[in-house]
């Protein structure tokens, strides 16, 4: 599978302590919103949507098992955020902010200065 992404990117990224992200990903999740039509996924067959919660959909890689994905399914909304370590080009960007900071685990902490909130 490989993924392509127009550029300019328009967001920086940003991580999700929740419970859900946690599980899904082995630790918290950290993904950058891209718009869709700017997104082209190459073997996209290998996806497998798993619907999350009414508004949700995560996306894995159905011969790796790499988690891909978190893609709201609310009609017009035009962004699905990409795993940040399934982009293979070195981008210079840093964490914008972190959410959920209160579901997060406590066999970690976060260390760098973005903001942080309990909600989105």
């Amino acid at each position: 599978m490989q993924l392509e992404i127009q550029e300019p990117l328009e967001h920086s990224p940003e991580a999700c302590h929740c419970s859900q992200c946690r599980k899904h990903t082995g630790n918290f999740w950290t993904g950058i919103n891209v718009r869709r039509t700017a997104l082209q996924v190459r073997g996209a067959e290998s996806v497998r949507w798993y619907q999350s919660s009414e508004k949700i959909q995560r996306g894995s890689c159905s011969i790796c098992g790499s988690t891909l994905f978190w893609n709201p399914t609310i009609e017009d909304y035009k962004w699905t955020a990409v795993a940040m370590g399934c982009i293979d080009t070195p981008l210079n960007l840093k964490i914008s902010k972190h959410t959920f900071v209160d579901d997060k685990g406590g066999y970690y902490e976060i260390a760098d200065d973005a903001p942080q909130s309990q909600g989105f």
